[in-house]
């Protein structure tokens, strides 16, 4: 069985806001992104045929293209969108404070629970001004049958649910959401990962799949050092197979 994997940590279902043309880069859906080729005086070169010359972008210590440019969505595209993070697992060095700057960059505020959700009136009356739910799964189930209930109409209403799992067993509420959701088997045990993986070369080999528009501007990823497999589900689209195949 394939490590269907995505990044450290596993997302089962998601959506994302549906973007008008304008709020996207120039380098969306495109996983290495060119520039346009300059000589040292800074004069765009041309091919024979006249057209401009290009050569790949700059990369960040990571391999992928370095600078928002080549990022999905432009700056400042979400001015306005609240995402409700419902942060499960915790421990001190996951402060949560490099992706909510990420997510601030684009226009987004987060208001975030740690260690517990709150009442399944309040998580209902939060999600009605958010237009995304993340949820980081921990090892034991602390959302009841209520809260499913909630996340369910807000997920139907056709808002984003990011469900995040890792390995083995901190997958408790992440199992028992996607089954509510999408009727998906979940997440199970550990794969040795600990690996950097690339753009795939076929549908089903290790690596990132290319030109989608959620990896826009990756070519590498660090995959995790344990990582949780999901089972074949027609709903859902991998975006990365660990490197264990």
């Amino acid at each position: 069985m394939k490590a269907k994997i995505y990044g450290i940590v596993c997302v089962f279902a998601l959506t994302i806001p549906l973007l008008h043309a304008q709020y996207y880069t120039r380098a969306a859906g495109i996983s290495a992104p060119t520039e346009n080729a300059v000589n040292a005086n800074g004069d765009i070169l041309r091919d024979e045929s006249g057209r401009v010359a290009q050569v790949p972008a700059k990369k960040d210590h990571h391999g992928n293209a370095q600078g928002n440019q080549y990022d999905l969505a432009v700056d400042g595209a979400f001015d306005g969108q609240t995402i409700v993070v419902l942060q499960l697992y915790h421990e001190d060095r996951f402060n949560f404070e490099m992706p909510k700057a990420a997510l601030k960059e684009k226009g987004f505020s987060v208001y975030r629970y740690i260690n517990n959700p709150p009442t399944a009136d309040q998580l209902k009356k939060d999600l009605e001004k958010a237009c995304q739910l993340w949820v980081i799964s921990d090892m034991n189930t602390k959302l009841d049958n209520e809260h499913l209930a909630v996340i369910k109409d807000f997920f139907e209403a056709g808002k984003g649910v990011y469900i995040w799992g890792d390995n083995s067993p901190y997958y408790a509420d992440a199992n028992r959401l996607a089954a509510c959701l999408i009727n998906d088997q979940g997440m199970k045990g550990n794969v040795i990962g600990d690996k950097e993986v690339g753009l795939q070369e076929s549908l089903h080999s290790p690596g990132l799949r290319p030109n989608h528009l959620i990896t826009t501007g990756l070519e590498h990823v660090y995959e995790g050092i344990t990582i949780a497999t999901l089972s074949d589900n027609q709903q859902l689209t991998p975006l990365i197979y660990g490197s264990a195949g």
